[in-house]
């Protein structure tokens, strides 16, 4: 099993920045992708970033590129989601997942492990 926790959630105005926090424990060497979604009422969860386990081979969806960095300390066990110059269109919840499958993926359905999540919200 993996445990996920995510942090770093908040409110903050438009143009800020946050950092969230995910810290992964449990038998982490099953996973090989970790990565961020988000979901706001009514909508569909949606796949922001993804990162292969120990590289830096990234993913970062057409709507937060630019904006958004995605990384990992190997070391901590702890994956990272930057978010510069946020829109209120980001308010979202912001899940971290993580994926046993052997290739890359951003399909929620290959993930397997999920954290709690945590509120994002960004005023105008």
């Amino acid at each position: 099993q993996v445990q996920l926790v995510e942090s770093g959630g908040g409110s903050v105005q438009a143009g800020g920045s946050l950092r969230l926090s995910c810290a992964a424990s449990g038998y982490t060497d099953n996973t090989n992708v970790m990565a961020w979604f988000r979901q706001t009422p009514g909508k569909e969860r949606e796949g922001v970033a993804r990162i292969e386990r120990g590289s830096r081979n990234a993913y970062i969806a057409a709507s937060v590129k630019g904006r958004f960095t995605i990384s990992q300390d190997n070391a901590k066990n702890t994956l990272y989601l930057q978010m510069n110059s946020l829109k209120p269109e980001d308010t979202a919840m912001y899940y971290c997942a993580a994926s046993a499958r052997r290739y890359l993926t951003m399909r929620e359905r290959d993930f397997g492990y999920w954290g709690q999540g945590t509120q994002v919200t960004v005023s105008s």
